[in-house]
């Protein structure tokens, strides 16, 4: 597979080649044909057909987004090497009130592929223990076909009570925000990223559901029931229904504020979340060294926190389409059975910096992702109980203590209405919190096409 990386860059970079020449022909009118700069598909509104679908209550969606990163010095392999990896989504949704008239009422179906390699598994980092964050966030979580979405959502009251139930992912609801990152480190849904053994985030579906009360049209609170079930994460396994092998359910708690804020109104959101599962799990802190390999005399159930903050700071002249925005994240784990306790994040934001490229957006972020000290000590004493201390022995578990962190700096170029290409630049210290391991210097460069 390493093979087709040189291949992969080429049709990444040639696609690339092509939005921007798309963006930079000039368009005397909105053309709704196959490859138009200003239509919102690749593909066209298929004579108008798809407009008119979507006004009766009918929305296609099919997005490709492709994902190179390639380490420039630094990690664990320091020979420059390269990897692709991508997801195609397929989706539609329909508005059960305008074609069944059943008020507010909306279903969902979304079929997604993964594909690919990912340079922080084995350049950047250890392949003993990888590192924490990925520099493609579209990687992972099994590369393979999967039903991600099918769920209905009915509102009742003028939309005071909002119920959504079937096969859902828990941060399309939970701890969500808007992020362009290519960093994982730097995404939605960061409490399941740290939590995916309870938290199961896109594209692994369960079955679940959550119940939302709008307070008001700003305030809300929302809770949630997930079955768990480790068999939705094997390869194969994409399109399984039964719940047969389930282990427990998660329950998350949230409240929320969105406003709008000033004569500008600059959209905001702000989250405040509790989570807590039902399936137990080993307590590092009870583990000991037992025939040759680690033991636990105790478990617990898992539980945590988090927090976000997205608000836009400032507008362009009245358009609040541009500006600068702000975003904070936080997660707390329980110490006892997660290996990774806590992460922060601090990102920044500003779209349309240019006047003459009102759409484009310029992001920077650091994340900071911290290892359980229990954890690290359970890896002491299996080295010690394995009689090794030399890092480089091959049977050597690399001990991971403190925190990686993980910056990245975007610019993203909206070529086409259907076109975004976001060239970056990733700063990996302490890859995998493993201190022998060299800091890395990451190049990326991500493609989002709608077709």
């Amino acid at each position: 597979m390493a093979n087709k990386s040189p291949l992969r860059f080429k049709k990444l970079y040639l696609a690339c080649s092509v939005g921007l020449l798309f963006s930079s022909a000039q368009v005397l009118a909105a053309d709704s044909g196959p490859f138009s700069p200003n239509s919102p598909w690749m593909l066209g509104d298929w004579g108008g057909e798809r407009s008119t679908l979507k006004q009766e209550g009918v929305d296609f969606q099919v997005n490709y987004t492709g994902e190179a990163a390639s380490n420039f010095s630094g990690g664990y392999d320091k020979s420059t090497t390269a990897r692709y990896a991508d997801q195609w989504q397929f989706g539609v949704d329909l508005d059960l009130d305008k074609l069944l008239n059943w008020k507010d009422t909306e279903f969902q179906m979304t079929v997604t592929n993964r594909n690919g390699r990912n340079i922080s598994n084995d350049a950047v980092g250890d392949p003993r223990t990888g590192t924490l964050s990925s520099s493609q966030e579209v990687w992972g979580r099994g590369q393979t076909t999967r039903l991600t979405q099918f769920w209905i959502r009915q509102g009742y009251f003028n939309d005071t009570l909002d119920i959504k139930a079937g096969r859902v992912t828990v941060g399309e609801d939970f701890d969500s925000l808007k992020s362009n990152f290519q960093n994982l480190a730097l995404g939605s849904g960061q409490a399941g990223n740290w939590r995916g053994d309870r938290w199961y985030n896109w594209p692994i579906s369960q079955w679940g559901g959550r119940i939302k009360l709008n307070i008001t049209p700003e305030i809300y609170t929302q809770v949630g029931i997930y079955n768990q079930n480790p068999k939705n994460y094997d390869t194969g396994n994409g399109f399984r229904l039964d719940s047969s092998g389930s282990i427990g359910n998660l329950i998350p708690v949230e409240a929320g504020w969105t406003p709008t804020l000033g004569p500008d109104k600059l959209a905001g959101k702000y989250a405040l979340g509790f989570y807590y599962s039902s399936t137990k799990g080993n307590v590092y802190s009870s583990g000991s060294i037992q025939n040759g390999s680690e033991q636990y005399s105790d478990q617990a159930h898992a539980y945590g926190g988090y927090v976000l903050v997205q608000q836009q700071l400032t507008a362009v002249n009245g358009d609040n389409s541009r500006g600068l925005s702000l975003t904070v994240q936080g997660v707390m784990n329980d110490k006892k059975t997660s290996s990774t306790d806590n992460y922060q994040s601090v990102a920044i934001t500003y779209k349309g910096i240019f006047d003459s490229r009102p759409k484009d957006e310029l992001g920077f972020g650091v994340g900071r992702i911290h290892v359980n000290s229990d954890l690290s000590q359970t890896q002491r004493d299996q080295n010690a109980a394995n009689g090794v201390n030399n890092y480089n022995n091959p049977t050597y578990l690399p001990v991971q203590s403190g925190a990686e962190y993980d910056y990245e700096l975007y610019y993203g170029i909206q070529a086409t209405d259907w076109l975004t290409v976001r060239p970056n630049l990733q700063y990996i210290s302490a890859p995998g919190a493993v201190s022998q391991v060299k800091d890395a210097f990451v190049g990326g460069i991500m493609v989002n096409v709608a077709l």
